[in-house]
């Protein structure tokens, strides 16, 4: 993946991917348990079903959280491999 990259920038990039999925598991779980309580709460007091709106609202933004991590995770070796072709690319123009 990261051919060059010490023990200390693996250790960094590691680090960072790892809080980039906890940032999104901890939107997760708030967004479960609001709510839960939210849907609770209505349940209690025999309202409107107000709590879709929240949850509808919350959940497009929950759901953009998940698309941007995944697409950061995935994309870190699609900007390596860029890296390395522009890498050879230059490299070949050098040697001419």
């Amino acid at each position: 993946m990261h051919p060059e990259l010490n023990t200390d920038d693996l250790h960094r990039l590691a680090k960072k991917r790892v809080e980039q999925k906890m940032g999104f598991l901890t939107h997760l779980l708030v967004f479960v348990l609001v709510n839960s309580g939210l849907y609770l709460l209505n349940l209690l007091r025999g309202g409107a079903d107000w709590q879709i709106f929240p949850l509808w609202g919350w959940g497009l933004g929950l759901t953009i959280h998940g698309i941007v991590t995944l697409l950061s995770l995935q994309g870190q070796d699609l900007r390596e491999r860029l890296l390395q072709a522009e890498l050879r690319t230059l490299r070949e123009r050098a040697g001419r």
